[in-house]
């Protein structure tokens, strides 16, 4: 797509309105009902499915496509990342009534994280076209450890455990022993210090740093266009906040999700192969964006359908 500046800067600019309404919304620390969850979630959904007929009406039923199998793809990978979410959550024992002020913040740093990756992405690219042997080969491997992780039983196991970087913040800052609503500083004992709640959020921004390393080559084997790229990780992030209360019980069912997204990531790895030879001058056949489409909804379906069916026999047993 031949996006113009004022293009960009618009999208920019809406994109932030909505961020902003939806800060405005859920300004009010509270416990997120069910209900409130599916209504706003569905909404998001909706504004994404429209922005895709948007792309399709002015750009093309090609571009369109790049951004509905784009959406789905992060979409997808995003409900993964809402496990770990949920790992950390329990880690810092955040309270239910603060727990959406966290992902809020969180998709915030996350936003700012991807659209800097996605830029040197873009510039990587452009310069050196074998990155894309790098990118699928990467993808690839990330798909073999995920089936890995998978069969050693999955998240039920796993501990969130801070990274160095998070824990030499808190030795520098120190850090208060309890929550203080939602401040993010306070004075203990004539010092100032970082509140719990201040390093959950920074749990879960460097925590994005890591998923970006899998979802952004992803997406850039579906399509390499930036302006795509950008948005279909917006508006995928954007609705994170209310899809962690709306499955937060279901995550526990879809036991099936890492062979799923395998399998997705490593079709887009030898999606990505497959185009890096062909731009080499070698004579092999290149995936279309309608097969990928497709090929990702099917294998979301088929591994939701499997996830459930074998969670429904664990508790009929």
């Amino acid at each position: 797509m031949n996006v113009s500046t004022s293009v960009w800067l618009l999208t920019v600019a809406g994109l932030c309105v909505l961020v902003a309404a939806d800060f405005f919304i859920g300004r009010k620390p509270h416990d997120v009902s069910l209900r409130e969850a599916g209504i706003w979630t569905a909404v998001w959904v909706v504004l994404a499915a429209l922005f895709g007929v948007g792309v399709i009406v002015f750009g093309g039923g090609g571009p369109g496509g790049e951004f509905f199998a784009g959406y789905i793809t992060e979409k997808s990978l995003s409900v993964d990342n809402l496990f770990v979410f949920v790992l950390i959550m329990t880690k810092f024992a955040v309270p239910s009534q603060y727990q959406q002020r966290v992902l809020m913040v969180g998709v915030l740093v996350a936003l700012v994280l991807r659209a800097a990756f996605i830029a040197a992405g873009a510039a990587i690219i452009s310069a050196f076209s074998w990155v894309f042997y790098l990118f699928g080969a990467f993808l690839i491997w990330t798909a073999w450890k995920l089936i890995q992780d998978a069969r050693k039983g999955g998240h039920e196991q796993e501990e969130y455990e801070e990274n160095k970087l998070l824990k030499s913040i808190e030795r520098r800052f120190g850090v208060a022993d309890r929550y203080h609503g939602t401040r993010l500083w306070v004075e203990e004992n004539g010092r100032r210090v970082m509140t719990p709640m201040l390093v959950v959020m920074l749990a879960i921004g460097f925590t994005d740093v890591l998923f970006a390393l899998d979802s952004i080559p992803a997406i850039y084997g579906l399509t390499q266009d930036p302006y795509i790229v950008f948005t279909a990780n917006a508006f995928a992030l954007m609705g994170l906040r209310q899809l962690y209360f709306l499955i937060g019980g279901l995550l526990r069912k879809l036991v099936h999700l890492s062979y799923g997204l395998s399998v997705i990531l490593g079709f887009i790895g030898v999606k990505l192969v497959l185009h890096a030879l062909h731009e080499s001058g070698v004579h092999v056949p290149e995936i279309g964006i309608p097969f990928s489409l497709g090929f990702i909804v099917l294998v979301l379906a088929v591994t939701t359908a499997t996830s459930l069916w074998a969670t429904r026999g664990q508790e009929q047993e």
